[in-house]
C-alpha cells in the first residue's frame, strides 16, 4: 500500500514466534506453506529467517526447498506484475493515533479486519490504500474505496475523496468515518456528509470514555435490522438473504438525519429492546424509517456512495456473523456496479488475487479452508474441489495458453466475447491460473 510496486520481501520465521521464545523450534509444514502462499499471492517475495546456526529439527528444510524451487521455476510470473483489483481498503495511522488512542485495536483495527475478512470470504480481490495516498494518481486503479471507520480525516483528504467520487469513483463507508479531523477533534458534522447524504445528529446522552461528548450511541443490546426486500437497491444489497426478514444489528450507531433526497433504504433499524426477563423480550417498535444503510448515486457523472451509520465492520470481526459478511460484500458489489475482473465459484474459503503482466495474467487461489484459519497453526492442508474461474481479459488480449502453475499442465477453458472460463480441479494450498497472451489485436 505504501511501497507501490517496489520489490517487497515478506519475512517469515520457520520457528514459533511466541512469548516463550522457542528459537530452535519449527512451524508445521502446512502452516509454512499457507503463510508463504498468501505472501506470494499478494505480491511479496518470500524471505525466510531461522535463528541460530545449528539445526535441531530439520522438518522445515524440505518445505523451504520446495517453496523456493517452485517460486524460482515460475519467477517470470512474479516480475513486472501489477494488481488488477478494482477495490481498495483505506487504512489510516492518523485515525489509529489521533482517534483510537489506547482503544485503537477495537475502534480502528477491528473495523478494517472485519472488512478484510468479509472481502476474503466473498472472493473479491482488493488492495490496501494508505490515507496519505488519496491523490488522483494513486486512486486511478480503483473503482471503489472502502472506508472502515476511517474517523480522522483532514479537510484536504475529504476533498480528495470528493474528487474521486466526482470522477465516477465509489465509496463504502462505515460508522464515524470523517466525523473527526486529522487531530482527532470531533467536527460538528461529517467531513463527507455531502457524499453520505446525511448530517450528524449527536446521540442524546452519548459520552466518550474520558467524559467528553461522543458521536456514537452504545453499546446497544438486542437491536436488529429489518430487510426491506422491496427497496430499490435490495436486489443487490440483500442478495443471499431472500429467506430472511430480520438480522442482527451492531454494537454502536451514529444518529443521522437526511440532507438530500435518497431511495428508501434496504435496511432499517429495529431499536434495542429488553433481552431479559423472557416475558419482556419483544420489540417495542417493529418498524422504523431509521436507515441501516444510506445508498445514493451522485449526479453529473459521479459515483455511488453507501454509508453504514453503525459499526458493521467492527461487529463482524467480533462475532463473525455471516449476515454481516454478506451485507458488506453486497455493498461493495452495489457500489462497484459492473463486471468484476475475476469471479471464482466453488467450495471453501479462498484468498483470490489477480495480477497483470506485460504478456500474461495470473489468478492466485490460496486455500484458507481449515478449522485453524482463525486461530492456531494449520495441522494439515485440506484440499477443496473444483473451482470455476471466470476472467475478463484485457481488451485485445488473445490467450495462447492457460495452465496451472502448481498442479502443472494445461487447464480446460472456454472463451467467449473476451471472457475466459477456466476449470481448476483442486486447490491444495495454492494454485495459480496463468493465462499467457499470444498477441494483441
Amino acid at each position: 500500500a505504501v511501497f507501490g510496486r517496489k520489490p517487497i520481501g515478506g519475512i517469515f520465521s520457520v520457528g514459533l514466534e511466541e512469548r516463550y521464545r522457542w528459537k530452535d523450534s519449527v512451524q508445521s509444514a502446512p502452516e509454512l506453506r499457507i503463510w508463504v502462499a498468501d505472501q506470494i499471492a499478494n505480491g511479496m517475495r518470500p524471505w525466510f529467517t531461522k535463528f541460530a546456526g545449528q539445526v535441531f529439527d530439520d522438518r522445515w528444510l524440505r518445505v523451504i526447498e520446495d517453496i523456493y524451487t517452485w517460486h524460482a521455476q515460475h519467477e517470470a510470473y512474479w516480475r513486472d506484475a501489477v494488481p488488477v483489483a478494482q477495490v481498495g481498503v483505506v487504512y489510516s495511522q492518523q485515525t489509529a493515533s489521533e482517534y483510537g488512542g489506547p482503544e485503537a485495536r477495537d475502534k480502528v483495527e477491528a473495523p478494517i479486519l472485519g472488512v478484510y475478512q468479509a472481502l476474503i470470504e466473498a472472493r473479491i480481490p482488493f488492495e490496501m490504500v494508505h490515507d496519505r495516498l488519496l491523490d488522483a494518481a494513486h486512486l486511478a486503479p480503483f473503482k471503489t474505496l472502502i472506508l472502515p471507520n476511517i474517523a480522522a480525516l483532514s479537510d484536504a483528504q475529504c476533498e480528495q475523496l470528493r474528487v474521486f467520487v466526482a470522477r465516477g469513483g465509489n465509496l463504502v463507508a462505515t460508522f464515524e468515518t470523517s466525523l473527526y479531523d486529522e487531530t482527532g477533534r470531533r467536527r460538528d458534522d461529517f467531513g463527507l456528509g455531502d457524499l453520505f447524504g446525511v448530517a450528524f445528529d449527536a446521540a442524546p446522552g452519548a459520552a466518550a470514555s474520558d467524559g467528553s461528548e461522543a458521536g456514537a450511541e452504545g453499546p446497544l443490546k438486542n437491536a436488529y435490522l429489518n430487510l426491506e426486500h422491496g427497496a430499490e437497491a435490495a436486489s443487490v444489497f440483500l442478495d443471499g438473504l431472500a429467506d430472511a426478514s430480520r438480522i442482527i444489528y451492531g454494537g454502536y450507531r451514529v444518529h443521522v438525519t437526511p440532507i438530500a433526497p435518497m431511495p428508501a433504504p434496504p435496511l432499517t433499524l429495529v431499536p434495542p429492546y429488553p433481552d431479559l426477563p423472557m416475558e419482556e423480550v419483544y420489540p417495542r417498535e417493529t418498524h422504523t424509517s431509521i436507515p441501516g444503510v444510506v445508498c445514493r448515486a451522485i449526479g453529473n457523472g459521479g459515483g455511488r456512495v453507501a454509508y453504514f451509520p453503525w459499526d458493521i465492520g467492527r461487529i463482524f470481526w467480533e462475532v463473525l456473523n455471516v449476515d454481516h459478511a454478506k451485507i458488506l460484500a453486497n455493498a461493495v458489489r452495489w457500489a462497484t456496479d459492473g463486471r468484476p475482473p475475476v469471479c471464482v465459484a466453488g467450495p471453501g474459503v479462498l484468498d483470490v488475487t489477480v495480477w497483470r503482466l506485460p504478456d500474461a495474467l495470473t489468478v492466485h487461489l490460496v486455500n484458507l479452508t481449515n478449522p485453524m484459519t482463525m486461530r492456531g497453526p494449520f495441522r494439515e492442508l485440506m484440499p477443496v474441489g473444483t473451482q470455476t474461474v471466470t476472467v475478463r481479459l484485457p481488451d485485445g488480449a488473445v490467450p495462447r495458453r492457460v495452465h496451472l502453475l502448481k498442479a502443472g499442465g494445461d487447464a480446460d477453458y472456454s472463451l467467449s466475447d473476451g471472457v475466459l472460463v477456466a476449470t481448476v480441479p483442486e486447490v491444495v494450498d495454492h494454485e495459480v491460473v496463468a493465462i499467457d497472451f499470444a498477441t494483441h489485436s
